[in-house]
């Protein structure tokens, strides 16, 4: 009961001085272009939009699953940054152990985006492209990316699954796995709430 009364503190305290901070950052933006200083203004602000990226980045975690598979997560290499400027917000999650792996990547305003809409929606593209180890899939509703790799040396097969949503791109990687693997484990995040988190 200790142990919990503890995180609730914890959380609560961490949200406080996120107030406090997103507060002194807009307070320095008004101040700095009252003044004409729009380079601290834009400073400011640009650290205002890195800690609501972090912010959103800490919800976004709380919708992934706990499990990929049987793999299970590894909460202590959670990542989530935000840089406030092109590219925004970074998630990672990893699961299972260094003998099999699998992670979810999102990136908020990814510079693949572009490029992998081009591929997903002109079929002449898509089709000069392809080869037997890539292919395209529907998840959820959105059409995907889905790349196969087969390690000669050890003749496991590994997958990594691109989704890209408005402009938010999800990776979910699989290690030893198959095709059905990943699409379970990509039907298993919930893809419609992220998107309207991220965007």
């Amino acid at each position: 009961m200790n142990t919990n009364k503890l995180a609730i503190a914890l959380v609560l305290s961490c949200q406080v001085v996120m107030a406090q901070e997103f507060d002194k950052n807009i307070s320095a933006a008004r101040t700095s272009y009252a003044s004409g200083n729009l380079q601290d203004a834009r400073f400011a602000m640009e650290q205002m939009l890195r800690d609501i990226d972090i912010q959103i980045g800490k919800e976004v975690l709380k919708l992934l699953p706990a499990k990929v598979g049987a793999l299970a997560m590894n909460e202590k290499e959670d990542n989530v940054t935000g840089t406030g400027g092109y590219v925004g917000l970074y998630v990672s999650r990893h699961y299972g152990t260094d003998a099999k792996r699998a992670s979810i990547e999102i990136i908020n305003n990814s510079p693949l985006i572009t490029s992998l809409n081009a591929i997903l929606s002109m079929p002449v593209i898509g089709g000069m492209m392809r080869d037997e180890n890539q292919k395209i899939i529907r998840v959820q509703g959105y059409k995907s990316i889905l790349n196969k790799n087969v390690n000669t040396g050890t003749g496991k097969t590994n997958y990594e699954l691109q989704i890209p949503m408005n402009n938010t791109l999800l990776t979910l990687k699989m290690d030893d796995s198959t095709e059905g693997d990943i699409t379970t484990a990509a039907n298993s995040i919930p893809l419609a709430k992220i998107v309207q988190l991220a965007q």
